[in-house]
């Protein structure tokens, strides 16, 4: 085993990778069994408690290796509970996550990137810029830290957190391996062992990557998609230009040909006098014709700096109406954590404070 400059962060392997890392060191692949395990499923972050390591390899890994998650910055906890964690990584960017607890589910929204590089015109996070990518053991470090935190204060609850959504900072297929590690993590039963059904990546239409996504992994898709015409998209989601709703859809057409009883989840949201009409809800019935669809639509959340307003409710009842009745499965998301700037489009509004 050769000496190592610097420690390796061991929240930046999934499975297979470890076993290679181990294989190379001349050690056993099925350690890294053992090892993802304690770190994801005991939580433990010092390897001399390994007990089913020999001691040798604990001792080397207690001189070259680390499992070292963000640190909290700073956490909000919402009128209706939502939580927020302000997070630091090792070179002092920071990103938000967002605990959102319901009566039967609780979800975790994760970022994939240090801001965003797409600037959606009514997101705060797109003000920011990409500053990067986020590394797998940050990725993976937000579900780690979560669980930890929440399993510590509830120690009666077997499963605390239910689901995870990439739908935090960054737009996650612009960061195509180091999500697909963590998220094969997510649903690695020696990790976090979560169904592909409730680990759901939410992108604005990167349509190559939607295409290699489905070759390589069955997690849910949701497409953050705002709007039924491109003139509209063209307008609050500047990536349309390169990938028009034609593309798109046709993308998400192929996403789940081979598994027909799965959806899609199309998010839409509601902004006064730009897409809220009767005429959009019909224009968007057509072109999810013939996808397996679900759609969300999302109460506008203010934003500073930014014009929009959210729809009235009178609009987006009539909206709900129109899409329900055409047989689409359709939910409106209320509001979840604003007071606190923790809902869609909203984070990293804060951050700089």
């Amino acid at each position: 085993m050769d000496n190592l400059e610097s420690k390796i962060n061991l929240l930046n392997f999934d499975r297979p990778s470890l076993r290679a890392y181990f294989t190379e060191l001349g050690e056993k692949p099925f350690h890294a069994d053992q090892i993802i395990q304690w770190i994801h499923q005991q939580g433990h972050q010092t390897f001399d408690q390994m007990t089913n390591l020999s001691k040798k390899l604990r001792d080397y890994l207690i001189a070259h290796a680390e499992a070292k998650p963000p640190q909290l910055v700073q956490e909000q906890i919402s009128q209706d509970e939502t939580r927020k964690w302000l997070l630091e990584l090792d070179d002092k960017e920071r990103i938000e996550t967002v605990y959102i607890p319901e009566k039967n589910r609780g979800t975790l929204c994760i970022s994939s990137q240090a801001g965003c590089a797409l600037k959606c015109a009514f997101c705060a996070t797109g003000q920011l810029g990409c500053k990067r990518n986020l590394t797998v053991a940050e990725i993976i470090g937000q579900v780690w830290f979560a669980v930890r935190r929440l399993s510590a204060e509830q120690p009666d609850r077997e499963r605390i957190i239910t689901n995870v959504v990439l739908m935090g900072m960054g737009e996650p297929l612009l960061n195509f391996d180091n999500v697909i590690k963590a998220t094969g993590l997510m649903m690695d039963t020696f990790a976090y062992g979560f169904s592909k059904y409730r680990v759901t990546l939410s992108t604005v239409g990167i349509v190559p990557a939607i295409d290699q996504l489905s070759k390589i992994s069955d997690i849910s898709l949701a497409v953050s998609l705002h709007a039924p015409t491109d003139e509209i998209r063209h307008q609050i989601i500047p990536v349309n230009r390169r990938y028009p709703l034609s593309s798109l859809m046709a993308a998400c057409r192929r996403y789940f040909q081979a598994d027909k009883r799965r959806k899609i989840t199309f998010e839409y949201v509601m902004l006064k006098g730009v897409n809220d009409s009767p005429s959009h809800a019909k224009a968007l019935v057509k072109l999810l014709e013939g996808i397996p669809s679900k759609v969300n639509l999302l109460l506008f959340n203010p934003v500073s700096g930014v014009d929009y307003q959210p729809a009235t409710d009178e609009a987006v009842d009539a909206f709900w109406a129109i899409l329900t009745k055409a047989g689409l499965q359709t939910q409106l998301r209320r509001r979840r954590g604003s007071d606190i700037a923790a809902a869609c489009g909203q984070l990293a509004n804060r951050i700089k404070d």
